[in-house]
């Protein structure tokens, strides 16, 4: 994976995201603002936050909301678990292909609402004032298909219908804008593993890092909302195999000896001697395994943790299509303090769950059911 060409868009969209909400932001606040008038009750939720966390605090959780989503809706468009393109182009295209389709007159109402599709409808054929009208009809769809993902994926899809949708970055169909560089760096090939998921969560809060980092050396107290990007670390893959396999695959193997699953665990340290262990938790089946990384951050550890657990239910002779929801409902578990972090790890085992031949049906049921305990912590209790 080139990780070089993912640290510099993701460094980037930070500081393009942060730029595009704030200038929003300054717009949404305005004593005249249409938003003051249309959306009363978010921007007064604006200013709460703003009053009780600073102009900051909200700034760079919007543009990181965003990011994510953006990220997610690329990976799911590439790997073909959208029904249409959301911020990718069909084949030849260079606009999202929802927006495409929509100026043909085709809108899936199964995913847009009826007032929403009358409301693009209207846009695109020149029947509601607008100065951008393609822009418009699309930040509409947008909004919806995020709306729709909720019901599947709550933990990443929060229903957009708050001061996060007002702060909405501009600008999505320009040619400079994050969705065209997002389509450059997350190709078919870097989306092949949602690894890029969490590459991309570690590269985006690298400049944050060096920020908090520089101000120690300054004397600068890290502030709890700070103490995330101050202590994230990406796990190297071989020690993330290396701590699963010598954990959970010992101890599979301690309880079933017969097994073969040290075949695929590279490295996997064998005991010195035959029955050097005797002291060990008795397991009777897999469901009874159970795994919690108590910092999971993207949740690297987690969904190596699936492919091992995978491996387990297959060889036991489970119906492959039944594993996915086994593991998310009973062996997986997390815990993190960063919020948008722990919403990626989410996010990451359903991609893995979804990744699996023959449970495209039961997505839904599989994501609602992800046993990922996301820790969503307020910060300022923490310090």
């Amino acid at each position: 994976m080139d990780t070089a060409s993912l640290k510099r868009f993701a460094q980037q969209a930070r500081k393009d995201l942060i730029e595009q909400v704030s200038t929003k932001l300054r717009f949404v606040l305005a004593e005249d603002s249409l938003a003051r008038r249309e959306s009363a009750s978010s921007v007064a939720k604006i200013e709460e936050i703003i009053q009780s966390h600073g102009e900051q605090y909200l700034i760079e959780r919007v543009a990181y909301i965003w990011f994510n989503r953006f990220s997610a809706l690329r990976f799911m468009d590439i790997n073909h678990y959208t029904r249409i393109g959301v911020v990718s182009p069909a084949e030849g295209q260079t606009q999202p292909e929802i927006l495409a389709e929509a100026k043909m007159g085709h809108i899936d109402d199964a995913e847009v609402p009826s007032d929403i599709r009358t409301q693009v409808l209207d846009l695109l054929n020149n029947r509601a004032p607008s100065a951008d009208p393609q822009t418009e009809a699309y930040r509409l769809l947008l909004v919806a298909t995020c709306n729709h993902w909720f019901s599947i994926m709550p933990f990443l899809f929060q229903r957009i219908d708050d001061y996060t949708q007002l702060l909405m970055p501009e600008n999505l169909l320009s040619s400079s804008s994050i969705l065209v560089e997002m389509r450059k760096v997350m190709t078919a090939e870097v989306c092949q593993d949602v690894e890029v998921i969490g590459w991309l969560y570690q590269f985006y809060i690298s400049d944050k890092k060096d920020d908090v980092f520089a101000g120690l050396k300054k004397n600068k107290k890290v502030t709890p909302e700070n103490i995330p990007a101050a202590t994230q670390l990406f796990t190297p893959h071989w020690i993330v195999r290396y701590l699963v396999e010598n954990s959970l695959g010992r101890l599979w193997l301690l309880n079933n000896p017969e097994s073969n699953l040290a075949d695929s665990m590279e490295y996997y340290i064998k005991p010195a001697a035959e029955n050097d262990e005797s002291d060990f938790l008795k397991v009777n089946s897999p469901e009874e395994l159970k795994i919690c990384d108590p910092a999971c951050g993207s949740g690297h550890m987690l969904t190596y943790a699936f492919d091992l657990l995978y491996k387990i239910y297959e060889e036991e002779g489970y119906d492959a299509s039944e594993v996915p929801s086994l593991i998310l409902t009973h062996n997986l578990y997390g815990i993190e303090l960063d919020e948008r972090a722990g919403e990626l790890a989410a996010f990451a085992l359903t991609m893995k769950a979804r990744h699996v031949p023959n449970t495209a049906a039961s997505l839904a049921k599989r994501c609602v059911r992800t046993s990922v305990c996301l820790s969503q912590l307020n910060l300022n209790k923490t310090s």
